[in-house]
């Protein structure tokens, strides 16, 4: 991923930090599912044994006694290999789920890229996207409508805006998720992995979009299998590995201690 803007966001990040106001607060949360242990082949025979009570549930730990802070204009890494409980933070901070214990404390608007086309349905108009979208984000139908030019012309859409999404591209969903996400500027952005998709030129501008939230004081949650980008993009980082916190420290060290642990 090319981030050209890199330096400028930590600089700006790094300023706003140094304030010392949270933004984003954990204080030991944990995450658990209950999980069936055998594998059903349909709905209806998981229905048929439930009611005969012969399912069989197991916890799963996704999170485990997790505190951290984030700050005021920090872009704030998480690493950790698949099934870590990145996401499930990242879930947490967005409001679309709680934890089984403990407290999550948002200060702000939050917008969330959590998933490639989430939120979206394939068989509605880009256009008509960008409204349901957005009315999940929060904004009003007369933010959207004041905003829909930036957000066509941002993403590269013009000429596809109202054609089906389901005739569109993942990258052409990315820049779209991207553009409707950050029309207006949050206090919290959360980006899971979904900026990797995108050609160069648009990480470029992304990256630039990122730098410009950061420097007006917003605060980035960012996560990436991409440890160049981290080191790069973000002040601090988190190291989870199976629902816990390993480390905490200024990104370069935590990356250091990650690829250490991972042999690589």
């Amino acid at each position: 991923m090319s981030l050209p803007t890199a330096p400028e966001i930590k600089t700006a990040a790094s300023a706003l930090a140094a304030n010392g106001l949270p933004v984003v607060e954990l204080q030991d949360v944990t995450v658990r599912y209950r999980v069936p242990r055998e594998r059903y082949r349909t709905f209806k025979e998981f229905a048929i044994r439930r009611v005969q009570g012969r399912v069989q549930f197991e916890d799963l730990l996704a999170l485990d006694g997790v505190s951290l802070q984030v700050f005021k204009g920090e872009v704030f890494g998480l690493v950790g290999a698949n099934g870590a409980g990145k996401t499930t933070l990242l879930r947490l901070v967005a409001r679309v789920m709680r934890p089984t214990k403990g407290r999550v404390i948002v200060r702000g608007r939050v917008a969330p890229l959590l998933a490639m086309g989430a939120g979206f349905h394939p068989e509605l108009t880009g256009r008509e996207n960008v409204f349901l979208n957005g009315a999940l984000l929060g904004y009003t139908r007369h933010q959207i409508e004041e905003k829909m030019d930036w957000i066509v012309d941002f993403a590269e859409l013009r000429a596809f805006i109202d054609a089906p999404l389901r005739t569109y591209s993942s990258g052409m969903m990315a820049r779209l998720g991207f553009a409707v996400a950050t029309a207006q500027m949050p206090e919290v952005l959360i980006i899971d992995e979904v900026l990797s998709v995108g050609d160069i030129a648009f990480q470029e501008k992304s990256a630039a979009r990122i730098c410009e939230f950061c420097e007006a004081g917003a605060t980035i949650l960012l996560v990436s299998h991409s440890m160049a980008s981290v080191k790069k993009m973000c002040s601090r980082a988190a190291w989870l590995d199976h629902g816990r916190v390993m480390a905490v420290d200024q990104a370069e060290a935590v990356v250091e201690k990650f690829e250490k642990y991972m042999n690589l």
